[in-house]
């Protein structure tokens, strides 16, 4: 499946209106039935890095992506992953990791009847991407 070309805006505001009008406004369907929604909350988490605090630094290489997010959804070639919980410390079939384009990946939690909620996406370090794939395949 081919991705959509990075995006580059001048400001962080320009990447969060975009967020906003892409995602926030609709559910986005996955490739097997999901309906995802994302919350304007959620942007700060998956554009901004923890450097000192807590989601302190914008991430230009992560919000260039935005688009990857839609497009990983809908693959139906995707790598699907079960997700790590880390307040349980361990895999949880609520949550589902999908890794697409070598190392970038997107996380959801699935909530009842086929509804999910978008949690973050990045470009994993090579790290994580050994720990993700150390998680069960999700069926």
């Amino acid at each position: 499946m081919a991705y959509p070309p990075l995006v580059t805006y001048g400001s962080v505001q320009d990447y969060r209106q975009h967020f906003y009008r892409v995602y926030c406004t609709r559910t986005i369907p996955t490739f097997d039935g999901y309906e995802v929604r994302f919350r304007k909350g959620q942007f700060d988490h998956c554009f901004f890095d923890s450097v000192i605090t807590k989601d302190d630094t914008f991430s230009t290489a992560r919000a260039e992506r935005i688009d990857w997010i839609m497009t990983a959804l809908q693959d139906p070639n995707a790598e699907l992953r079960v997700g790590w919980d880390n307040k349980k410390k361990k895999a949880t079939p609520n949550r589902r990791v999908t890794i697409v384009v070598g190392t970038y990946v997107v996380v959801v939690r699935l909530k009842k009847e086929n509804k999910a909620e978008f949690v973050t996406a990045f470009d994993a370090e090579p790290r994580t991407i050994q720990n993700i794939r150390s998680n069960p395949i999700w069926k």
